[in-house]
């Protein structure tokens, strides 16, 4: 069960969703660091690439309550989503434009139905 204490730092949402950043969403910590809260993927990003990103964003930063990644995305470092339980950030799966959402990839719903014995 998680406490107040684990999650009283997390105040922003990390994605990778070109559209949520027209919205205001994106944000870049202060220098010399300035990390940012999202990753724009494209054909050309490294599989690596969005490992690290995603290793970053669930295991170093403490500030990321809700991690959106697009589904085809996820596909790209299945093994790594699939192992992913903790509860912060809260990790969801989500369309992209020119993929459609399929829940039967998603790790998430498959945990679900698997303790409901489905």
């Amino acid at each position: 069960m998680a406490t107040a204490t684990q999650y009283k730092d997390r105040q922003f949402l990390a994605d990778s969703v070109t559209g949520l950043l027209l919205a205001g969403v994106g944000h870049v910590t202060a220098p010399p660091d300035a990390q940012k809260n999202f990753l724009v993927v494209d054909d050309k990003t490294d599989t690596s690439t969005i490992e690290q990103t995603f290793v970053r964003f669930t295991e170093e930063r403490k500030d990321i309550a809700i991690l959106l990644i697009n589904q085809h995305i996820a596909d790209r470092i299945r093994h790594r989503v699939d192992m992913y339980t903790a509860a912060f950030p809260s990790l969801l799966e989500i369309p992209a434009k020119d993929h459609p959402y399929d829940p039967e990839k998603d790790s998430v719903l498959k945990r679900v139905r698997r303790l409901f014995g489905e």
